[in-house]
């Protein structure tokens, strides 16, 4: 009888399985909602990049730089600098990235898996793309309010995202 109960426990662990398999065959850029969040997911990461990449210019263009090695073996003082404020306003601006762009990322995978509207779901990854988009030209300018509204804009959709998470998962 002990043989009997363990081959009811393969079947129950097979089926399992393929329960598990087909969701996570589910979640394919085959299906709208996933295939705009990985876009747009990875539309963010590249303007993170290119965040990253306007602070190198800046310290490079301006010779500024946070560690004595990084200096051209030519440059007399490499004396490190740490308050140049076009520099630190795109350095800044990347850690603000960090902040928003990751919560919004692992937030947005598990929106996805709730199966929203795809409608809905565009929506709000179209939002955040265009609010950071904004945020960080308004931020290298100095543009305020607009800065703060559309960095308020973002934190809003991944808080609509967490909570139909929340909704779902609850």
């Amino acid at each position: 009888s002990s043989g009997s109960c363990s081959v009811s426990g393969i079947g129950q662990a097979r089926q399992e399985i393929n329960k598990q398999s087909k969701m996570a065959l589910a979640l394919t850029l085959a299906d709208p909602v996933c295939n705009d969040f990985a876009f747009y997911a990875t539309a963010c990461i590249g303007k993170m990049t290119d965040v990253q990449f306007f602070t190198i210019y800046r310290r490079i263009s301006r010779g500024v730089f946070a560690n004595k090695e990084d200096f051209p073996k030519s440059a007399a003082n490499k004396k490190p600098v740490f308050d140049d404020e076009l520099v630190e306003r795109a350095r800044r601006n990347h850690q603000n990235d960090l902040e928003n762009i990751i919560p919004f990322i692992l937030v947005g995978g598990f929106y996805v898996l709730t199966k929203p509207d795809p409608k809905t779901a565009l929506w709000h990854f179209r939002v955040f793309f265009l609010s950071r988009v904004i945020h960080t030209i308004t931020y290298q300018t100095g543009l305020q309010p607009l800065r703060g509204i559309s960095f308020l804009v973002g934190v809003g959709t991944t808080l609509s995202m967490m909570y139909q998470v929340f909704k779902a998962t609850y």
